[in-house]
C-alpha cells in the first residue's frame, strides 16, 4: 500500500499504468477508487497517480488541517516525492479546484490542466447542499438516506431508468471499506466552505474544461463564463459524476488535449 509520509500525515496513493505522468484529483467525499471507470481507458497511455485527499480513503489522520491550498500542497509534494513532475493533471469537482490551485501555486508541477465538472466558482447553494446531506447522515435516518438524497444531484437521470441501479450504487457505497466517515465529511465540507476562487485565465499551463450537460451541482451556464478563452467541452448525457456517466468521452477529450500540446499517448 503506497504511503507518503508528509506534513504529519500518511498520504495514501495509487499508481498504475505506463506512460506520461497523469495526476487525478478526486472530488468531494471521493478518493482514489472513484476513478475506476476511467482506469482501463487511461492506463494504456499514462502512469496514473491517484492520491486520497485528506479526510478521504486511507490517508490519515482524517482530521489533519485541510483547505484547498493544503490539498494542493499535498499533491505538489507527492509529485516531488515520486520525481515525476511536471505532470498532466485532471481534477473532478472539488478536485478541480485543488488542481487549479496546484497549477497557480506550484506551476512547476503541472504540464496541462483538465477540469472535469469543475470551475473556479463558489456556489453557496452547494455548500448548503453538502451541509444538508451531512445533517441527514448525522440523523437517525436509514444509512442510505443521505446517499439517496445525493444521487439525483450526482448522476445523470438515465441511471434511474436502469432497474436496481440506484439501490446497487447505494449498497456499494455503504460496503466500501474506506468510505469517508461522517466526521471526516464534516471536516472536508469546512475546507470547501473556505474556498476562495481564483482567476484561471492567469495560469501559465494549457487548460481545458469538461462540463456535463446535465450537471445540477455545477450548471454549465454558470461555469462557462469563468473560463473566458480556455476551451470548454460540453458532454451530453452526463451529470456531475461526469467520468462515471461518460468515461469514454472524458478519456477521449483528455488524450486529445495532451496530444494537442505536444505529447503523444499512442
Amino acid at each position: 500500500m503506497p504511503i507518503f509520509e508528509h506534513d504529519a500525515i500518511s498520504l495514501h496513493y495509487e499508481v498504475s499504468g505506463e506512460g506520461m505522468s497523469l495526476l487525478l484529483i478526486a472530488g468531494m467525499m471521493s478518493d482514489s477508487a472513484s476513478w475506476a471507470p476511467l482506469l482501463p481507458l487511461l492506463e494504456p497511455h499514462f502512469t496514473v497517480i491517484r492520491p486520497d485527499n485528506r479526510t478521504t480513503g486511507r490517508t490519515t489522520p482524517w482530521d489533519a488541517p485541510g483547505s484547498v491550498d493544503i490539498f494542493a500542497s499535498d499533491c505538489a509534494a507527492l509529485l516531488d516525492h515520486l520525481n515525476v513532475g511536471p505532470a498532466h493533471v485532471m481534477g473532478h469537482s472539488l478536485g478541480g479546484m485543488i488542481a487549479t490551485r496546484l497549477a497557480s501555486a506550484h506551476p512547476h508541477a503541472v504540464k496541462t490542466l483538465t477540469l472535469a465538472a469543475s470551475a473556479p466558482l463558489r456556489l453557496e447553494r452547494n455548500v448548503a447542499l453538502f451541509k444538508s446531506l451531512l445533517a441527514i447522515r448525522q440523523s437517525n435516518a436509514a444509512p442510505d438516506a443521505w446517499l439517496n438524497a445525493l444521487f439525483p444531484w450526482l448522476f445523470a437521470p438515465a441511471l434511474y431508468d436502469i432497474p436496481g441501479a440506484v439501490a446497487q450504487a447505494a449498497t456499494a457505497s455503504l460496503a466500501y471499506p474506506f468510505a469517508q466517515s461522517c466526521d471526516a465529511m464534516a471536516h472536508q465540507i469546512a475546507a470547501l466552505d473556505g474556498y476562495v476562487p481564483e482567476d484561471i485565465t492567469e495560469l501559465t499551463c494549457p487548460a481545458q474544461a469538461l462540463l456535463a450537460e446535465g450537471d445540477l451541482i455545477l450548471p454549465a451556464d454558470l461555469a462557462m463564463p469563468t473560463f473566458a478563452d480556455i476551451p470548454t467541452h460540453l458532454i451530453n448525457g452526463a451529470g456531475h459524476s461526469i467520468h462515471w456517466d461518460a468515461p469514454d468521452a472524458v478519456a477521449d477529450h483528455l488524450r486529445r488535449f495532451i496530444t494537442l500540446h505536444g505529447e503523444t499517448t499512442a
